[in-house]
């Protein structure tokens, strides 16, 4: 087992919560947010943030997660995005892990 499923594995159940509930934090009823966000947030890494808001909520909590923990890990996971978005803006970079972004057609 890696050694980050195996951090991971006390949380996993909020884990895959966090998962459902920061997909409909995201949710718009704007068409074109949702594509952009389904995008940028479907890209998703380790989300180690996340996991370790998890783990020391439990740990200092005797082992409670409630709703302000979800919501905790769901702003720092979207500030950590956030940020890589902005990186890629001022890098000028067509790729986030592997994936290639297609430039607007009215760029130029």
């Amino acid at each position: 087992m890696k050694i980050v499923s195996q951090i991971k594995e006390p949380v996993r159940e909020e884990m895959e919560l966090f998962e459902q509930k920061f997909h409909q934090s995201m949710a718009s009823k704007v068409a074109l947010l949702n594509r952009i966000t389904y995008y940028i947030v479907n890209r998703k890494g380790k989300q180690m943030r996340p996991m370790f808001v998890f783990l020391t909520a439990k740990l200092l909590s005797n082992g409670e997660v409630n709703e302000r923990t979800y919501r905790g890990a769901s702003v720092i996971e979207l500030i950590h995005t956030a940020s890589l978005v902005h990186d890629d803006v001022v890098d000028d970079s067509n790729k986030r892990r592997g994936f290639f972004f297609n430039k607007c057609p009215l760029e130029k």
